[in-house]
C-alpha cells in the first residue's frame, strides 16, 4: 500500500459525525476537508545562511497531513532574507530555489491532496534579536520594553519609499506561494511583528501618511492584503492572523481589531485567525488566562467579531479536548479550531480524536528547576521546537522528554544561538 493509499484510508476513519469533521467552503472555491487548522508555528529548520526548506520540512507536514489536519498552515517564511525573526527561518523573496518551495508542497498534496496547505507570511520589524539584525526597522523608533531592550535593538523608523517596497515584498512573496504550489497565503498580522507593529498606537507614533489616527495606522495591514489580492487574484485564499488585543498599555485594542475586521471584510479577506499578545505581554501562550478560560483563549472576542464579518474565523490559542473544539464550533462564532504545540506532540490529532470522543492532548509547561536557565533557553518554546525537530527527522515526537533533555538538543541544534535571545 502507498502512502498516499495510508493517507486516503485515515481520511475515511476521520468522517465521521461532529461538526469539526465536516469540510466548509472557504473564500471563493477552496474546501477545507474538516475544521482542524495546524496554526503557525516557527521551525527553525533551515540551514543558517540558506533559508530554504529541506527534507526536514517535507517530512513534517507530511506528518501532519498524514494526521487529518484538513488545513495547514507554515511557519513563518519571511519576506527579506536580511530580515529574520530568527536563526532557521525560511526566506522566499525571489524566484530562485522556487523549486525546493514547490516540493515542500508536493510533499503535502502528495500524500493528501484535498489538504489545504497555505503559506504563512511575514517580517519581524524590530522583533528581530541583536545577533541577526543591529539595526532593525519599524514604523517608529521605539524600542521593546520588559527588559527585552537588552537584547533587541532600538529600531530605525522606515522611510515612507521603504514602506511601499515591503508591501511589494509581501505581495511578492505571495505571488510565488502560489506559483509554487501552496493552496493559500497567510498575512502574520499578529504578536507584534512588522504588521502588528504599525497596528499599535503604542509602536506606530509617525504622523504622516501611515500613522497618526487608527485609520492610518491600518493602512499598512490594508495596503499589504490590497498588494497579496492583486498579485494572487480573486479566488485563491488569503488570511490574516490579527490579534484581538495587544494586551499593552496603550497598545492595540479590540476596537481597533474590529475596526481592522470591518475594513478587511469589506475588502474581501478570505480567514481571520484571531490570536491575541506580543513578546511584551505573550497572551497567546497563555501566560494571561486562568485555568477555567485556558482553552479557546479568544473565543468571547470571535463571537463579537461573528457578527461583524462574513469571512471565515479561526481561533488559536488553548484547545486541547475534542469536546471544548466543538463546542467552539457549535457556538456558531468560529468556522475552525486553531491548534499549535498539541500538533506537536500528536501529528495524528484528528484522526485520534475521531477514535474518542473524550480525546484530549494535553500541553504542559516543562521546566529544569532552574528558572533563569528555563528563561535562557526560552524552554516553554524549545520543548516544542525539539519536538518538531523529531517529527523532521522522522521520528515520533516524545511528550514526556525531560527538560533537561530539551536543554541539550536545543543545545546541540543551534549551538551558541540556544542561549541568546531569540523572542521575548
Amino acid at each position: 500500500m502507498t502512502m498516499r493509499d495510508q493517507a486516503e484510508d485515515q481520511q475515511a476513519e476521520i468522517k465521521r459525525s461532529g461538526l469539526i469533521f465536516s469540510p466548509i467552503k472557504v473564500g471563493k472555491g477552496a474546501i477545507a476537508p474538516n475544521r482542524f487548522l495546524k496554526s503557525a508555528m516557527s521551525e527553525v529548520l533551515a540551514k543558517q545562511g540558506e533559508h530554504l526548506p529541506n527534507e526536514c520540512h517535507y517530512r513534517l507536514y507530511q506528518r501532519w497531513a498524514k494526521g487529518g489536519t484538513g488545513t495547514i498552515i507554515t511557519g513563518n517564511v519571511m519576506i527579506d532574507r536580511t530580515a529574520l525573526g530568527e536563526p532557521g527561518n525560511v526566506v522566499l523573496e525571489d524566484d530562485r530555489n522556487l523549486d525546493r518551495f514547490r516540493k515542500w508542497a508536493d510533499a503535502v498534496h502528495d500524500v493528501r491532496p484535498d489538504t489545504q496547505f497555505w503559506m504563512q507570511i511575514n517580517h519581524p520589524g524590530k522583533q528581530t534579536p541583536k545577533f541577526l539584525t543591529s539595526e532593525p526597522v519599524a514604523p517608529s523608533a521605539v524600542a521593546l520594553g520588559k527588559g527585552l531592550e537588552a537584547s533587541f535593538a532600538t529600531p530605525r523608523a522606515l522611510e515612507a519609499v521603504e514602506i511601499d517596497t515591503l508591501v511589494a515584498r509581501y505581495a511578492t512573496t505571495a505571488r510565488l506561494a502560489k506559483q509554487a504550489g501552496f493552496d493559500g497565503v497567510q498575512i502574520h498580522g499578529a504578536h507584534g511583528y512588522l504588521v502588528s507593529q504599525f497596528l499599535s498606537p503604542h509602536h506606530n507614533r509617525r504622523e504622516d501618511d501611515w500613522g497618526g489616527t487608527a485609520e492610518k495606522r491600518r493602512r499598512f495591514a490594508m495596503e499589504v492584503y490590497r498588494a497579496i489580492r492583486r498579485e494572487v487574484g480573486p479566488n485563491f485564499p488569503v488570511s490574516i492572523k490579527m490579534n484581538s488585543a495587544d494586551f499593552q498599555k496603550g497598545g492595540f485594542g479590540e476596537e481597533d481589531a474590529f475596526d481592522l475586521i470591518d475594513a478587511l471584510t469589506e475588502e474581501g479577506i478570505d480567514l481571520l485567525e484571531i490570536s491575541g499578545g506580543n513578546y511584551e505581554s505573550p497572551a497567546m501562550t497563555g501566560a494571561r488566562q486562568s485555568a477555567d478560560e485556558r482553552e479557546a483563549y479568544f473565543l468571547d472576542f470571535a463571537t463579537q467579531a461573528r457578527k461583524r464579518t462574513t469571512a471565515a474565523l479561526a481561533v488559536t490559542g488553548g484547545l486541547r479536548s475534542l469536546r471544548a473544539m466543538e463546542a467552539a464550533l457549535a457556538t456558531g462564532a468560529v468556522d475552525f479550531v486553531g491548534i499549535a504545540r498539541a500538533l506537536t506532540i500528536d501529528p495524528e490529532l484528528p484522526i485520534h480524536a475521531s477514535q474518542d470522543p473524550d480525546y484530549s492532548c494535553e500541553v504542559g509547561s516543562p521546566s529544569t528547576g532552574v528558572r533563569s536557565l528555563d528563561r535562557m533557553i526560552m524552554l516553554a518554546i524549545s520543548f516544542y521546537e525539539t519536538q518538531i525537530r523529531r517529527l523532521g527527522q522522522g521520528k515520533d515526537p516524545k511528550p514526556n522528554m525531560s527538560a533537561w533533555h530539551t536543554v541539550y538538543l536545543t543545545f546541540g541544534a543551534l549551538g551558541k544561538a540556544a542561549f541568546k535571545k531569540r523572542r521575548g
